[in-house]
């Protein structure tokens, strides 16, 4: 498909039917024309016949006359035909005075009768002169412009190259994009409706190069966090390697065990945060209306075994029906981290609640639990991936965990349109993340 080729098309289509159109508004405009013509010359010759002498027609064929010539009877008041100018034609012998139209078996014709100076005239003209006339003048106006037409055919390629000129800038301006070079295009100089395509352009660019940007950055610290880990796993195989006793390589290989189980933990959080990302995985699943009591019920009921391991009291608190639009797997990746969280930073003994409550049309999560909680001032920033928070008031205290989860979080959220919010956890202390929905689509 070609946009050059369908304006050539439809132009060159609605001028050749101009052209049409204009071919039939000639010939009709110029048969009225004739035919009022023709009518006056009708009526001006029966007033030139009017009190001429005119004897008893003769016997026999008359002279021969062109098709197109007209045919004159004259009549006196007994009906005796004293005067007919083509015998050969068959015309009806009684007038009928006025115009009239008449159909013989040699064609149509135009027929004028006025009774003067006590005798019937009537003069008739074949309707075939009148069309050919027309036809004529048709004619001699139309093939003007169908010789034009290749001088305007090759005008109209012409503009519309030069129209679609500003197109081509714009393709050739992004060919000579790339990954490392997405400055916008100019927009200068350019009509009026190619500037929305350019904005929209621009806009994607701006989009793409915050996302590698982004990437790179993911890579980045990825690599780094992913050092340390490796590096202890490297160190403790050695010391498995070097102990001397029982004791010592079983020391060394729960070292090893625990440090290969964080590394993993960590590459999977790394694939979940990669995959949480705007545009990646998440066009290919459409979305659907999931409630989030049912999904929590679950969750909960997945990550019991290591509540009770750590003796955490891990439950739901309320199960309102929460209808929520948008990915399943996604929803129980947010709700996962949210408790696997709160069950890592909760002491032994502690309680962590979930909680699906309906606030009007929306729909809201809570995660709340009892433990040293964030401090206010780094809750902005808990969101940041690879970022350790410190607990409310021990700045001393040894963080935990990769900093992956609330990055997760937010990405899912983001995904979904809801809004985060963190404040008190249980009986005022620890932490609480609210995580509130929009409504579902119907």
């Amino acid at each position: 498909m070609s946009i050059r080729r369908e304006l050539l098309a439809w132009l060159f289509g609605v001028l050749l039917a101009g052209i049409a159109v204009a071919a039939v508004g000639t010939y009709w405009r110029a048969r009225d024309e004739a035919n009022t013509l023709f009518d006056h010359q009708l009526q001006e010759m029966v007033a030139s016949l009017t009190d001429a002498p005119f004897a008893a027609a003769p016997a026999g064929p008359g002279s021969e006359a062109g098709a197109d010539a007209l045919v004159v009877q004259i009549w006196d008041r007994n009906g005796v035909q004293l005067y007919l100018s083509q015998p050969q034609r068959e015309l009806p012998q009684h007038a009928q005075l006025g115009f009239t139209n008449l159909h013989t078996a040699q064609g149509e014709w135009r027929v004028f009768s006025a009774l003067a100076g006590g005798q019937v005239i009537q003069v008739a003209q074949p309707m075939r002169a009148r069309r050919e006339l027309a036809t004529s003048m048709a004619l001699r106006t139309i093939v003007p412009l169908l010789a034009v037409m290749p001088v305007l055919g090759f005008l109209i390629w012409l503009i519309i190259a030069r129209g679609l000129q500003p197109l081509e800038r714009v393709a050739a301006a992004v060919s000579r994009r790339s990954p490392t070079q997405l400055e916008p295009l100019a927009e200068r100089g350019l009509p009026r409706e190619v500037r929305p395509l350019v904005q929209a352009l621009n806009g994607l660019l701006q989009r793409l190069g915050e996302t590698l940007a982004a990437q790179r950055t993911f890579i980045a610290d990825a690599a780094h966090e992913l050092r340390t880990p490796l590096t202890a796993v490297h160190l403790q195989a050695q010391l498995a390697e070097r102990a001397s006793s029982d004791g010592e390589r079983v020391k060394a290989l729960a070292e090893l065990k625990s440090g290969l189980e964080r590394a993993t933990r960590l590459s999977e959080q790394l694939l979940t945060l990669a995959r949480a990302e705007p545009g990646v995985d998440s066009s290919e699943r459409a979305a659907q209306t999931i409630d989030l009591a049912p999904l929590a019920r679950e969750v909960i009921e997945e990550l019991a075994p290591l509540a009770a391991q750590r003796g955490i009291d891990l439950g739901l608190s309320e199960a309102a029906a929460t209808p929520v639009s948008g990915d399943r797997e996604a929803l129980r990746t947010l709700l996962s981290n949210l408790v696997d969280n709160a069950l890592r930073y909760t002491a032994s003994g502690g309680r962590v609640d979930v909680a699906t409550v309906q606030e009007g049309d929306r729909s809201a999560l809570w995660v709340r639990d009892n433990g040293p909680g964030i401090a206010p001032a780094e809750r902005e920033r808990v969101f940041d991936r690879f970022y350790r928070g410190q607990p409310d008031g021990d700045p001393t205290a040894r963080v935990r965990g990769s900093g992956l989860g609330l990055a997760i979080v937010k990405r899912v959220a983001e995904r979904h349109g809801a809004r985060i919010e963190l404040g008190p956890g249980i009986d005022g202390a620890g932490l609480g993340v609210s995580v509130h929905f929009p409504a579902a689509a119907a």
